[in-house]
């Protein structure tokens, strides 16, 4: 079974947004970022893989067998966009997307490049809404 790529590490959040944040407003956005999903998880940002803040963590297994740890929701400061992991990609959770403004979706995964451009309030709910539904899914961690 192939190993998870994904996994937490011992690096350090400022750190890596100083480093790897390649504008001075995606650092700007990033500190934000980082308080925000702070505040709003409860957890401490912990690094994951080389280039993902992640706050909290779950344990998952599917049913073909693969399993690993995740962070609830997270968040990277990639070239192209900031990428927000704080969405689960199901249906029934799109309605939450509906006012959060200007933004790319991936399966489970929210593209903005700015922080202005969504609604801090909606990704609140979204935020508060992912960590709830996984936890629920997949017990507290």
């Amino acid at each position: 079974m192939a190993k998870n790529k994904t996994t937490e590490t011992d690096g350090d959040a400022g750190e890596f947004i100083h480093s790897f944040a390649d504008t001075e407003q995606k650092r700007k956005d990033s500190f934000e970022l980082l308080k925000l999903m702070k505040d709003f998880s409860g957890y401490e940002p912990k690094m994951w893989g080389p280039s993902i803040i992640g706050f909290g963590n779950y344990h998952y297994k599917y049913e073909s067998g693969h399993e690993g740890d995740a962070p609830l929701i997270g968040f990277s400061p990639r070239k192209a966009a900031i990428s927000l992991y704080v969405f689960t990609g199901l249906e029934e959770h799109t309605h939450l997307l509906k006012d959060l403004g200007k933004f790319k979706i991936g399966k489970a995964c929210i593209y903005i490049k700015k922080l202005s451009d969504i609604d801090q309030a909606v990704l609140r709910i979204l935020v508060t809404e992912t960590i709830r539904f996984l936890q629920s899914k997949y017990g507290k961690h």
